[in-house]
């Protein structure tokens, strides 16, 4: 894997060309080049680059070299040029297919690309002709990538469909993109946004103009009538496939905790005839003490029941501090669970590099494939939360685990997330994935098939951050630091927000607490987003006292955005849709905050729309346990009423009082006696918040008129309600 640059329509750009290279260096050891208008120039190694007499010239593209097949400089020049982040499995095959000649991936992609444009026998091919050969050409490709192809005026990105490698960029002034969102920050860029694996930009140098593209993701039409046994060999055999293909010519690791998934990988790996110490290395690492961590004890188990080699990196904690002042801003986030995943996997390629290993394999994408998380067994639709999962895994883990590896000069390669596997997963019905009892169930029973041991094959999954301890680390070094929180003691490594963030406020207790959580987690919020609908039953917006949302904006000292909608179903999107324009204009959002519980179909639409605008969408309370938000709202001085309820069960007396324990009591034995929801996802009754840990000043209500429809429905109108200094 390498690094890519590239600067448009902006002064000094080799200058920043430089410089971006400088600071993604790491993922590129082999070789360094750069390429303007009229000139190319390229450099044995990163860091001894010098043109001269190129200084004046404003469109410029960079790349640092990690050479894996056939030393082939970059940028590259045809007719076109191109800088490619690629690992292309297929190119030998493609290259013979189409006759062309090329000495590796890369060269292979750029000569495809412009032996599908020559095929249309025209000079005057518009951007979305061009996008559409590109796109095709992707079709046919099977592998990661991101790239920028430049052909006369225009310039075209793009990254692999699942978004496994990453690309940032920002069109604040002139365009400028880049393997790491890091090169743009600390260049000078503002507004730097995530390339969209969906989509495909061209960036027009002549009028300073952006489009964009779509591409087709995955369906998920489960494949019924098909029984369990034969779904179970496509499965290991579109695997098997999978991890064939990405076997290096050299010797390789494989990142190993001693779970099922990252076990697998290694059983299949000799089954397939690659040899453990001689041809793969198995690498794992965790804190070091008196008690093992259970990956490290799971990892030498399994390792010596297979016959694997295995390297365990032990750390004590002075180091892990160490390495946290390195992972940190390495991966740009302060996300406590994030952060701790990150640097358990640094510390496995820190291991990996000092053996001079050069790729690993992961197994990242099973959880998500296979419904492999305690929050899916509260689902109510498992393909559809699965393919959601898919969907949104680049902005979760995929940046995190390619950065960590390549700052260790260490290529990632992810057999779950094969697009072929990706495909056939996602299509696995949801009955051969998960049951009350287990989850994950295809790859549990093909393990069993395949002999590996029953104590690997039944083990509950424990994330990595709590398999090898560091989260615990994390937490002692932040009360050493005399810090409250895990999430303050990691912004002592990297200031900045996570993100900039909008919230689609209702004035209830889920878009407030999902607020909140958000903030806690160092992101930025920077507005509300409310929409006051006239349908009283509207399917997607909250309507009780709604218009007191202004009320709550001014407690937080929040800018609000209100946006009105007659509430017809689906119609009203496009009012929500308004209203987030809006806010991405005058607030410079990054991304949108829901308090989506179980709804998929508020959260799917919401993410369809954010996914248009080129905006992240956060849903931080999906398939919360019901109770434990109820009693988690308490415990961090949440205040709030039942605005309304509708519900066997509830009356009057419900509303217009503020909720306290007694009450939550009240409600679980409710669903314990009638399945009533006890956060009210079922539309049981709707909130509106007084008071919280985010709140300036809290809200005092000073008239309201409670209305009874019949027994079990009421609701309270606020009259009049004021803010009040706080205790």
């Amino acid at each position: 894997m390498c690094g890519i640059t590239g600067f448009y329509n902006i002064d000094n750009s080799f200058e920043i060309t430089v410089k971006a290279l400088d600071i993604i260096k790491n993922r590129g050891l082999d070789g360094v080049g750069v390429c303007g208008q009229e000139w190319i120039q390229h450099a044995p190694e990163t860091g001894s680059l010098t043109v001269t007499g190129k200084e004046e010239d404003k469109n410029v593209l960079g790349h640092c070299l990690h050479s894996m097949v056939n030393f082939v400089g970059q940028p590259l020049i045809v007719r076109g040029k191109m800088i490619s982040n690629c690992e292309i499995y297929n190119w030998e095959e493609l290259r013979d297919k189409y006759g062309i000649s090329a000495q590796n991936d890369s060269e292979l992609l750029i000569k495809l690309i412009e032996l599908k444009i020559n095929e249309k026998n025209s000079d005057d091919l518009s951007k979305e002709e061009i996008s559409a050969i590109i796109n095709k050409v992707l079709s046919e490709i099977l592998g990661v990538y991101a790239f920028a192809y430049w052909l006369d005026e225009n310039v075209y990105v793009s990254r692999d469909i699942v978004g496994i490698k990453p690309l940032w960029y920002s069109d604040s002034r002139g365009f400028a993109f880049s393997s790491e969102k890091k090169a743009l920050s600390r260049t000078g860029f503002a507004d730097i946004r995530e390339l969209n694996p969906r989509e495909i930009f061209s960036y027009s140098i002549s009028d300073d103009s952006l489009s964009r593209f779509n591409r087709d993701f995955f369906s998920i039409t489960p494949e019924h009538g098909e029984p369990f046994e034969i779904i179970k060999n496509e499965t290991l055999e579109i695997l098997e496939d999978a991890i064939s293909i990405r076997f290096p010519r050299g010797k390789f690791g494989i990142l190993f905790s001693g779970g099922l998934d990252s076990t697998l990988i290694a059983y299949l790996c000799i089954k397939l005839g690659k040899k453990p110490g001689k041809d793969f290395v198995c690498y794992t690492a965790g804190l070091s003490g008196v008690q093992l961590p259970p990956d490290v004890e799971y990892a030498q188990k399994m390792a010596n029941e297979l016959g694997l080699e295995l390297k365990v990196k032990n750390i004590d904690l002075e180091k892990v501090e160490d390495y946290l002042k390195t992972v940190v801003p390495l991966v740009e986030d302060t996300n406590v669970p994030k952060v701790g995943v990150a640097l358990t996997m640094y510390a496995a390629c820190v291991a990996a590099k000092e053996d001079g290993i050069r790729v690993m394999f992961s197994g990242s994408g099973a959880d998500e494939l296979f419904a492999g998380y305690d929050r899916h067994k509260r689902s109510t639709d498992i393909s559809r939360d699965c393919y959601a999962d898919i969907l949104k895994i680049y902005e979760k883990n995929t940046y995190r685990d390619d950065v960590v590896a390549m700052n260790n000069n260490i290529e990632l390669r992810v057999p779950y997330l094969d697009k072929r596997f990706v495909d056939h997963g996602l299509k696995v019905p949801a009955e051969y994935k998960i049951n009350k009892e287990q989850n994950k169930l295809i790859l549990r029973k093909i393990a069993d098939d395949l002999g590996l041991p029953e104590e690997l094959t039944q083990r509950r999954k424990q994330a990595a951050q709590y398999g090898s301890r560091f989260d615990k680390a994390i937490g002692k070094l932040s009360k050493k630091a005399g810090f409250k929180t895990k999430t303050e003691y990691l912004r002592t490594f990297y200031e900045r927000p996570n993100l900039r963030l909008g919230v689609l406020f209702s004035s209830g207790k889920d878009s407030n607490y999902a607020m909140h959580v958000m903030q806690e987690q160092n992101y930025s919020i920077e507005c509300l987003i409310t929409i006051k609908s006239q349908n009283l039953d509207s399917y997607m917006f909250h309507t009780p006292n709604i218009d007191l949302a202004r009320l709550q904006a001014e407690a937080m000292e929040i800018p609000l955005i209100e946006e009105m909608t007659m509430g017809e179903k689906e119609r009203e999107l496009d009012d929500m849709k308004n209203a987030i324009i809006r806010a991405k204009e005058e607030f410079d959002i990054e991304g949108v905050v829901t308090g989506a519980l179980y709804s998929n179909y508020q959260r799917e639409r919401i993410e369809r729309i954010c996914d248009e605008l080129g905006l992240k969408a956060f849903s931080p309370l999906w398939h919360i346990d019901q109770e434990k938000e109820m009693y988690q709202l308490l415990d961090i001085g949440f205040e709030f009423i039942f605005s309304s309820v509708a519900a066997y069960g509830l009356n009057k007396n419900w509303v217009g009082k503020i909720i306290g324990e007694k009450d939550i009591e009240k409600l679980v034995k409710l669903n314990e006696k009638i399945g009533l929801n006890v956060a009210g996802e079922g539309g049981e009754f709707e909130s509106f918040v007084l008071d919280g840990p985010m709140y300036k000043k809290k809200i005092e209500i000073r008239e309201m008129e409670v209305i009874e429809r019949d027994e079990y429905t009421a609701k309270v109108i606020i009259h009049d309600a004021v803010l009040v200094d706080k205790d």
